[in-house]
Formats: structure tokens, C-alpha cells, sequence
């Protein structure tokens, strides 16, 4: 999954048939056969914070950013290099693949069966520790709404969380990383998570926020 920042790079997926990727951001190659785009705020309603549309990878090239678009030669990453992805015609994803909270997203790399299965965008992560995953699905049978791999801030240092619970008053942490934010609770294995721990704290924030999810 992709990001489509903005209509000019939209139109380009349409009407040119190619999107670019930073390749540091992808340096392991690109090997997805689709290419799902997701909206950000600077749509129009029906658009923004959702995956409406994918498609085919047909082929892809290593160019420079300037080389892609001439128009920004001044750009700070003008002479970076980039993929430039060959696409088929775009198909449109039915219902879209929303965020429930309208989080910044870079990419996502999924499978075909999380894709056609998702609701929200949380659950197309693929590459999280298999026992994460089960216990974001549990969260979920639970009635919570967590969100996967979120970055966040504490004491000038940088974290990425693998699991966060909404709540009425603040947030619910729940981290697999030795280096973790102070206030977050260690994930080791889903078979050693302290469900009365989580619950606990689940109250002590005020209970879960929750979205209305489109039907």
C-alpha cells in the first residue's frame, strides 16, 4: 500500500500509469504484484483517509526524482533515486479500506487475502511478530479498536509502539521492543499477556474510544 499525498500524483496513476516509491524506503526491491493508494487529507471527502482504488504492478525502473519530474528541479530530493512503478488501469476497492482515525501512513506492505478481508487499515499489517498479531485480533474480539505500529514521542525519544488502545483519557500502550516508552506495557507472548493488566488499564484511561465503523 501507497500513499497518494496529493491530486497531482493522482492524476499521474491515472492518466500516465505510474507512481513512485523512494528507494530507500523499499531497498529490498519491490515485489508487490498490486499497488493499493491511500488518500490523505488534502482530498475531497469521498476520498481522504481510505484506500479506494489498486493495481497491477506491470514493471518497474530505478530513475531520479528529477528525472520523473522535471518540473521540481530545485526539490531537496531531486537527484534521490526512485522506483518508478508501471501500473494497469485502476480498479476500485469496494467498500474503501478506511482509517478509523485519520493517521499519517507511509507504507504498508499486505497480503491479497488481508486485503480483500480488511475493514480498516490496521489490519493489512503483515510484517508485525506473528504473536502481535494474534493479539491485535483478540483486541479486537474484545470490542477495542487498537491501532498497529504508531509512532510516538517521550522525553525527546522516538518509539514505535506495536499496539495502541484509544481511551476516553489518553492511551493504553503495548509494546514487544526492549526499548519502549515508560507508560507502555511489554508484550513478550500472546500466551503470557496479562489480560487483567491490559483491562485494567483500559479502565483507568476511561475506557476505550471508539469509531463508528461504516457498514
Amino acid at each position: 500500500m501507497g500513499v497518494i499525498p496529493n491530486p497531482a500524483d493522482f492524476l499521474r496513476v491515472q492518466d500516465a500509469h505510474w507512481y513512485r516509491i523512494p528507494h530507500k524506503q523499499a531497498k529490498h526491491g519491490i515485489h508487490a504484484e498490486y499497488v493499493a493508494f491511500y488518500f490523505t487529507g488534502r482530498y475531497e471527502e469521498a476520498l481522504r483517509w481510505q484506500i479506494c482504488y489498486y493495481a497491477r504492478r506491470t514493471g518497474h525502473e530505478m530513475v531520479r526524482r528529477v528525472d520523473l519530474l522535471p518540473d521540481e528541479p530545485t526539490h531537496p530530493r531531486a537527484h534521490e533515486q526512485y522506483y518508478k512503478i508501471q501500473l494497469g488501469p485502476l480498479k476500485e476497492r469496494r467498500p474503501p479500506i478506511i482509517s478509523l482515525r485519520w493517521r499519517r501512513i507511509t507504507f504498508i506492505q499486505t497480503t491479497w487475502d488481508r486485503f480483500v478481508k480488511a475493514e480498516e487499515i490496521n489490519d493489512l499489517f503483515s510484517t508485525d511478530k506473528q504473536f502481535v498479531d494474534r493479539v491485535y485480533h483478540a483486541l479486537k474480539r474484545r470490542g477495542l479498536q487498537p491501532e498497529r505500529n504508531v509512532q510516538v514521542r517521550e522525553a525527546g525519544a522516538e518509539y514505535n509502539v506495536d499496539l495502541l488502545i484509544p481511551c476516553q483519557d489518553g492511551v493504553v500502550m503495548l509494546s514487544s521492543d526492549d526499548a519502549h516508552p515508560s507508560q507502555a506495557l511489554p508484550l513478550r507472548d500472546d500466551h503470557e499477556t496479562d489480560w487483567q493488566a491490559i483491562d485494567a488499564e483500559v479502565a483507568r484511561h476511561g475506557g476505550p474510544l471508539l469509531v463508528d465503523v461504516p457498514l
